[in-house]
């Protein structure tokens, strides 16, 4: 099978080279065929998207603009639909994600994109749409408007399938130009929904371009770079420190890299009514997309004086994770995933001799693991459906552990009492966590919700006021002034 990646506006007749990424799985073989441009061909794509924004998407309304993408989504939520079938079978390829957790975590994902999810979206952000739109008045006095820089450049990881979304549903919404780059780990998705998104909207045809390099291909990026207005960066804090250096000083940098996230269970849920659910939820946490995003569950701590302790809640967790692991497999390690997950269990497994309170839940080719201790500290896994089980008495016994991993910290999952959920919260906020959801929810964000603590659309913005001084004095210039 065969497959091109990508998505391209018109630049002409040009000859442009082509990258085969190769994918294989359960023996089917996958050729993915990348576009891989000439700095010239990136100078014109980008110049292409710039005049072809400025001259469309910039006159649009935000309404019309979330129609569209309403439109697209639904073409991608439609399992009849030729890129839906399309991406059923291929991403189990490109990912090695069981096909039935592509399946539902594409419909999930896909769901938060629709016309009331993006609405909420906007107002989450903004208050105002119109404000995308046109000046609106302020109470300060004066009038505002939020415009969109000219090209947004989006630098795409690839753990998760579909991800990229996120961000250029959120440059289509300010009414920028789009330019994506693509991961080799996950190359399709994002040129699928570009593809959809012109056969809706043809005149959006030159708006947007979705590309593809190496990782760390320096005269490309350095090329592009120059070009971009704002940078949304995703990848290793490694990778984003390299960019970094590369990026001019007077573009704005948006970087998300490497964050961790834990749940919190209270006594409260341990009862013989509700642990079960509360395990069922917490598995699925971990074994959604194999810990690979940021808000994957790596430590689950369990307080002491419910009718179930810590350590039993272990045991639940183990057997969710043995059904959930016959119903969607976990997906091919490579050999150094498979290295590190070997190397993290002999550790445990060997502390465990001189820790009486520890217990190793799991064989290797149960292909999970999870392990019970008291009193440890926070100390994320090395994922692929490793997880911590920790037991504590009170919530401030766990706080001083976490605090060091403050700016790594991202989502909790937290099962308690309304009570203790406003507690705990506040108290995790203070050392750097920026999302408390439900267990359940964690690989699923809300519509709207604030990534990293940090805004989807008003970081990308820049407002324009005119104060009130301007207005009162145009008033003196007026024809109709006697």
């Amino acid at each position: 099978m065969r497959e091109r990646v990508g998505y391209l506006p018109d630049i002409g007749e040009e000859i442009i080279e082509t990258k085969i990424l190769t994918f294989t799985r359960n023996g089917e073989v996958l050729e993915v065929e990348a576009p891989l441009l000439t700095i010239e061909q990136m100078r014109q794509v980008t110049e292409k998207v710039k005049k072809a924004s400025a001259e469309v998407l910039k006159h649009m309304s935000i309404m019309e603009i979330i129609s569209i993408i309403d439109t697209a989504i639904e073409v991608l939520l439609d399992r009849n639909s030729p890129y839906r079938k399309k991406a059923e079978q291929l991403l189990p390829i490109v990912t090695g994600y069981d096909e039935e957790m592509v399946r539902l975590g594409l419909t999930s994902f896909l769901k938060k994109f629709r016309k009331h999810e993006l609405q909420r979206f906007v107002i989450e952000d903004l208050g105002n749409p119109l404000l995308l739109d046109d000046f609106q008045p302020r109470v300060k006095k004066g009038y505002s408007k939020a415009v969109g820089p000219e090209l947004i450049l989006h630098v795409w990881a690839g753990n998760v399938p579909a991800l990229p979304l996120w961000s250029l549903i959120s440059g289509l919404l300010v009414k920028s130009g789009n330019i994506g780059k693509v991961s080799s780990a996950e190359p399709l998705f994002a040129g699928w929904f570009a593809q959809v998104l012109v056969e809706v909207a043809p005149q959006l045809k030159d708006c947007l371009a979705v590309v593809w390099w190496k990782g760390g291909d320096e005269a490309r990026e350095k090329e592009i770079f120059r070009y971009s207005d704002v940078i949304v960066g995703y990848g290793s804090n490694t990778s984003l420190e390299s960019m970094s250096r590369r990026i001019p000083v007077t573009t704005r940098f948006l970087p998300f890299g490497h964050k961790v996230s834990f749940g919190v269970i209270s006594n409260a849920a341990l009862d013989s009514r509700k642990a079960l659910t509360t395990a069922h939820h917490a598995a699925f946490d971990i074994v959604q997309f194999d810990q690979q995003g940021c808000y994957s569950p790596h430590i689950f701590y369990v307080q002491k004086g419910g009718i179930l302790s810590p350590a039993e809640f272990a045991q639940y967790l183990a057997q969710e994770l043995e059904s959930y692991q016959k119903r969607y497999p976990r997906r091919a390690l490579t050999l150094e995933e498979m290295t590190a997950s070997i190397h993290w269990r002999n550790q445990e497994e060997v502390s465990s001799f001189t820790n009486t309170t520890k217990q190793v839940f799991g064989q290797t080719d149960h292909h999970w693991t999870v392990v019970y201790e008291e009193g440890a500290a926070f100390s994320p896994t090395c994922s692929n459906r490793t997880v911590k089980v920790i037991a504590f008495d009170e919530i401030e016994d766990i706080l001083p552990s976490m605090q060091p991993y403050r700016k790594f910290l991202q989502s909790a999952g937290i099962a308690a009492a309304p009570k203790e959920l406003f507690r705990w919260a506040e108290k995790f906020g203070n050392i750097g966590v920026t999302r408390i959801t439900a267990l359940g929810k964690m690989p699923s964000p809300e519509a709207g919700w604030h990534h990293d603590g940090r805004f989807n659309l008003l970081d990308l913005v820049q407002m324009v006021d005119i104060e009130h001084s301007a207005e009162e004095n145009a008033e003196y210039f007026a024809a109709y002034v006697d």
